[in-house]
């Protein structure tokens, strides 16, 4: 017989799915967790779906779902917000002493939950990341995944790979959830309130159903959420180009006087007045940018723009929304 796992705190689960397109895996995404978990507490898991406006009808398979089973709650949202705006309200509705996030497309096996919980204790963490054996995702978003890994590690001197797969105490989702602006990255947030940050290898399917909703972009928008919320490293370059591009000016120009008075220059060149415009014009530019990115999320987050909102709910009992 399987002896139960020491569950950390008191041993609620709750499971956090943010929904996009994948509706019709939902059933079996929720047995199969049933299943994989039902030696770990003797309290039902509480699966919270955050329906995120994706393509087609997720929402009735959502509110079917949350009406034939206890512990499920099904949240609404008005338009599509994102995967971690769709978190972080999965967050204040949760319940659980252990609270893991999960896709809704079946890549994460509901049978890697244990191994998740397990190393969770063993480890003594406050979050665990189950890490992929072999990704099945496409070689674009194996790609822009690769890059964000890159910028969290030189951001936060962790040295963890990044997933959607992640299990974590109720005190770290407390202490995430003071952060109530705009722009939301989930794992800067998790890496700001502890330093106790484990892994562990899982397997990774393919998908059952549809395609990804992240693409280049999206990926890209979620590197420079990373970058502006929670680093001045683009500022820093900024300025670090500026230093080298006046080094430079400042080298060049001393050597133009020198061959002006050693009369080493017979013909101006316009190449090198062209070349000099392009490259400083181009490091205005980049410099602007970057700073307006900054201003811009500071004037969107002055303006109180929401993480999300809710349409409606269903389901579940003993509902907990954490304020």
């Amino acid at each position: 017989m399987t002896q139960p796992i020491e569950m950390p705190l008191a041993g609620r689960i709750s499971v956090v799915i943010p929904v996009y397109g994948s509706g019709n895996c939902l059933a079996e995404l929720i047995r199969r967790a049933d299943t994989a978990c039902q030696t770990l507490s003797h309290a039902p898991i509480q699966f919270v779906l955050v329906d995120d406006n994706g393509p087609g009808d997720a929402w009735a398979e959502i509110c079917r779902l949350a009406a034939a089973r206890d512990q499920t709650l099904g949240i609404q949202l008005m338009r599509n917000f994102g995967q971690h705006n769709a978190i972080m309200c999965g967050f204040r509705y949760c319940s659980g002493d252990v609270i893991i996030t999960m896709d809704d497309d079946l890549q994460h096996p509901p049978e890697s939950l244990p191994a998740l919980m397990e190393s969770l204790r063993l480890q003594n963490a406050d979050l665990v990341y189950g890490n992929y054996d072999s990704k099945k995702h496409a070689a674009g978003r194996n790609l822009g995944s690769a890059v964000i890994n890159w910028f969290f590690r030189l951001v936060f001197r962790v040295p963890v790979t990044l997933t959607s797969f992640r299990c974590m105490r109720r005190e770290l989702v407390q202490a995430v959830l003071r952060y109530d602006l705009n722009f939301t990255f989930i794992d800067g947030l998790l890496a700001w309130n502890t330093s106790r940050i484990g892994s562990v290898i899982v397997p990774h399917s393919a998908r059952h159903d549809g395609r990804s909703g992240y693409t280049l972009r999206k990926l890209f928008v979620l590197a420079m959420n990373m970058f502006t919320n929670f680093s001045l490293l683009p500022l820093q370059m900024v300025s670090l180009l500026g230093l080298v591009a006046a080094g430079g000016g400042l080298f060049l120009g001393f050597w133009y006087l020198i061959a002006a008075l050693m009369n080493w220059l017979v013909v101006p060149g316009y190449a090198s007045i062209i070349v000099a415009v392009l490259v400083l014009g181009g490091l205005q530019l980049l410099s602007l940018g970057v700073i307006g990115e900054y201003i811009g999320r500071l004037h969107l987050n002055v303006n109180r723009k929401p993480q999300y909102v809710v349409r409606k709910s269903t389901g579940c009992t003993e509902t907990v929304q954490v304020k």
